[in-house]
C-alpha cells in the first residue's frame, strides 16, 4: 500500500484541534505516561536499536555515526528523563508576553499560541524522536516525525511507546506520528503541503538541509551545520583553556556543538599549543594545523578546506591568529553561526566577543557543548536553529509558539 502523504498530514491536522483545547494538566499527564512507557518498553527499544546499529556497522558507518545512533539503557533513561523535564516546565500556551492600553481605552496584549503541525526531519539520532515529540506536545503542537532509514526500527519502537502514553490519557495518537516510510519521494510530498503543515525543522547533515530548503513550500527553520570555534585569547588561563578544548572536541565529536577549530593567539602559541596537542591526542584527536601552528606541534598540515568544515569526528583544525581582531575575522569567514567560544580573563574583550560575534550561542570560558536545550534549561530541544528569523539557537517550548494580539474594548470603533 502506497503512502498517502496528504491523508497522513491531514490526520495530524485533525489532532491539532484536540491539542489546542488540551489543558496543561492533560498535556502533563500525557508526558508522564510517555516517559513511563519509554521506561516500560526500554528492552524492546534497545533490541530494535541493536538491529539498526548492526546494519549501520555492516554498511561501514564510522564511529561517530554509530555513537549518534546507539541507544543503551542509560540513553533510554536519559530520553525518559528529558520528557519528565519538559513536563516540569511552565506551559507557554496562553502566556502573556506584553500588555498595554491605548489612548482610546483599548486593552492590548500579546499571548502565545501553538504553531500547529510541525514536521521534524532528522537523521541518525533516535533520541530526537522523543525530545521533539515531548516539546511539541507541551507547546500544543502536533509532531510529524520523519527519521532516517538508519534508525527506522528504533524510531518505530519509540513511537509506539509515546503513542501508548498519549492514548492512555485520552489524547489522539495522531498527535505524534512517525512517517511510516523513509523513501525520499514521501518527504518531497510532505514538503509541498503548504496549508496543512505549518513548519518544517530539518536536523541533519548539509545534504539533508539543502534538500529540504530547495524543495519546501512550507516555512523551514534550518538546523544547519555546526562549524564551532574555540578561541584561546592571550590572557586565558591555559589550564582552563585546555580543559575546555578537550571537552568541546572529544566528549562527543559527532554532534553539532562539538568544536571543529581551535584558534590560538600568537603570543601564547608556544606555551599553549604543545600542552593542548598532547591532551587532545591522548583522546585520539587528529590535528590538522596551518603552517604557523606547525612550528609548535606535530600535526597533519591543514588544507584550505579544513577550515569552515564540520568534521563530526575526532579531527580538529588548528590555527594561530594575530590577536582578537584576526580571530573575529576568521570566525566571520568560516563560522556557521552555530556556537563560538572565547577563553579569556579580559572582561572587556569577553563583552566585545559576545557583542560582535554572530552565532546562536556565544560562550565565554565555557565549552561549546553547552549549546544544548537540556544544558540551557529548556528541558530538551527540537533543534538548534541557525536561521535568524523566528528562532535562533536552541529551540525549546517558547520557540515552538507564535504570538497573537488580543484586543479588548468597550464598544470602541475606528
Amino acid at each position: 500500500m502506497s503512502f498517502d502523504a496528504r491523508a497522513f498530514a491531514l490526520s495530524s491536522r485533525g489532532a491539532a484541534r484536540a491539542l489546542v483545547s488540551a489543558t496543561t494538566q492533560k498535556k502533563d499527564d500525557a508526558l508522564a505516561a510517555m516517559a513511563s512507557a519509554l521506561r516500560k518498553h526500554s528492552a524492546r527499544i534497545a533490541a530494535e536499536n541493536t538491529v539498526d546499529v548492526n546494519d549501520a556497522k555492516s554498511a561501514g558507518k564510522n564511529a561517530a555515526f554509530i555513537d549518534r545512533l546507539v541507544l543503551d539503557e542509560q540513553r533510554i533513561e536519559a530520553m525518559a528523563a528529558a520528557v519528565d523535564a519538559v513536563r516540569a516546565l511552565p506551559d507557554p500556551i496562553g502566556e502573556v508576553t506584553e500588555r498595554w492600553t491605548r489612548p482610546n481605552g483599548l486593552r492590548v496584549r500579546k499571548e502565545r499560541l501553538p504553531l500547529g503541525v510541525v514536521l521534524m526531519i532528522y537523521e541518525s539520532r533516535p533520541n530526537v524522536t522523543s525530545d521533539a515529540a515531548a516539546l511539541c506536545l507541551k507547546s500544543g503542537n502536533v509532531a510529524i516525525l520523519r527519521g532516517g532509514s538508519e534508525s527506522f526500527r528504533s524510531n518505530r519502537a519509540i513511537e509506539s511507546a509515546l503513542q501508548e502514553g498519549l492514548t492512555s490519557v485520552g489524547l489522539p495518537r495522531e498527535s505524534i506520528q512517525l512517517v511510516p516510510t523513509t523513501d525520499r519521494e514521501s518527504m518531497l510530498e510532505l514538503l509541498k503541503l503548504d496549508g496543512v503543515i505549518d513548519l518544517c525543522i530539518p536536523r541533519g547533515g548539509e545534504g539533508l538541509i539543502r534538500f529540504v530548503v530547495e524543495n519546501a513550500r512550507i516555512p523551514v527553520v534550518k538546523h544547519y551545520q555546526g562549524v564551532c570555534h574555540v578561541y584561546v585569547e592571550k590572557t586565558a588561563d591555559l589550564e582552563v583553556a585546555e580543559r575546555i578544548i578537550v571537552n568541546a572536541k572529544a566528549s562527543r565529536p559527532g554532534v553539532c556543538n562539538a568544536a571543529e577549530c581551535l584558534l590560538v593567539d600568537a603570543s601564547i602559541a608556544a606555551d599553549f599549543l604543545p600542552r593542548a596537542a598532547k591532551a587532545l591526542k591522548a583522546k585520539g584527536v587528529e590535528l590538522r594545523a596551518e603552517e604557523r601552528a606547525l612550528q609548535f606541534i606535530e600535526a597533519i598540515p591543514a588544507k584550505a578546506d579544513d577550515f569552515g568544515r564540520e568534521f563530526l569526528e575526532l579531527i580538529l583544525a588548528v590555527k594561530v591568529v594575530d590577536g582578537f581582531e584576526d580571530a573575529l575575522a576568521h570566525i566571520a569567514k568560516f563560522g556557521s553561526e552555530h556556537t563560538e567560544a572565547i577563553v579569556t580573563r579580559d572582561d572587556a574583550l569577553a563583552k566585545r566577543f559576545t557583542r560582535e560575534v554572530t552565532a546562536s550561542a556565544v560562550m565565554v570560558n565555557a565549552s561549546t557543548r553547552f549549546n544544548d536545550g537540556g544544558e540551557l534549561g529548556l528541558g530538551a530541544e527540537i533543534g538548534i536553529s541557525t536561521s535568524r528569523l523566528h528562532a535562533f539557537g536552541a529551540m525549546g517550548l517558547k520557540e515552538l509558539t507564535a504570538q497573537k494580539y488580543v484586543v479588548e474594548g468597550d464598544g470602541q470603533i475606528r
